[in-house]
């Protein structure tokens, strides 16, 4: 089982989720539901995001529905510090790289007194600014169920999330801190990030950097989804899921 671009097989297609399959917290539309039943028909998927299991659920698992090959995808939720897959009877998660209590704490406290010293600690938001994921600790700047037409405006250029980001990294020296979505910053254990996902994944399925395909948004210098292509994987670079929808569909579809 297999898929085929620019002449090279990939035994399975790797996918950032937000602003890459759907848009920032919403479902997945029809459109790429449809393609992405017939990539796993045929093919491997995995889904590395930075969002927490409770979103791959509505996003992705709610919307692909009983008509699928669940045994085809592997989830890989809070940039790959977990890793869930289908046991043939429900998905059961295989590894989780929890943080201590003491460093969500930390984590939590460094993030908030940054967004409040740099003057992004917003006063409009919708839902929490932090948030403990067990493995991560997510600062998303407008609330978590924010509208994605005002986190596409809070910060177009990326800086405000990058200034936040150095101001934790500096003082989370244990800690490895990442710009994640359009107005978050991601937070987890040293050394562990995407790559570190894609890697054990490798591990645990038996393949190798030449056997995976990534799409991601994030390729840029210091984005989320870099790590995965500085591990050597071949990488597709979208711009929104109808981005990705065009360029899947090419490879899937022919």
């Amino acid at each position: 089982m297999s898929v085929t671009h620019n002449g090279k097989t990939y035994r399975l297609v790797m996918f950032d989720l937000d602003d890459t399959l759907a848009p920032s917290k919403t479902a997945m539309s029809d459109e790429m539901v449809g393609l992405f039943r017939e990539l796993l028909a045929g093919s491997m998927g995995c889904i590395i995001s930075g969002g927490q299991y409770g979103q791959f659920q509505s996003q992705v698992l709610d919307r692909l529905g009983d008509g699928v090959d669940r045994g085809n995808l592997h989830l890989m939720p809070t940039n790959g510090t977990r890793y869930v897959r289908w046991s043939g009877r429900d998905w059961e998660t295989v590894y989780a790289e929890d943080l201590s209590d003491h460093q969500k704490a930390e984590a939590m406290r460094v993030v908030e007194a940054g967004a409040r010293e740099l003057g992004l600690w917003e006063e409009k938001t919708w839902g929490p600014i932090l948030e403990d994921r067990g493995s991560q600790v997510t600062f998303s700047a407008l609330g978590q169920s924010a509208p994605v037409d005002a986190k596409a405006a809070w910060d177009p250029d990326g800086r405000k999330k990058e200034s936040l980001r150095a101001y934790a990294a500096e003082r989370l020296p244990d800690l490895e801190v990442r710009s994640g979505g359009s107005t978050s910053v991601d937070i987890t254990a040293k050394g562990i990030d995407k790559a570190y996902g894609a890697r054990r994944l490798m591990e645990i399925l038996g393949l190798g950097t030449d056997d995976i395909l990534f799409f991601g948004d994030r390729l840029d210098e210091g984005g989320n989804d870099r790590p995965v292509a500085e591990l050597g994987i071949d990488a597709v670079a979208v711009h929104g899921w109808q981005d990705t929808y065009a360029k899947l569909g090419a490879i899937v579809r022919g």
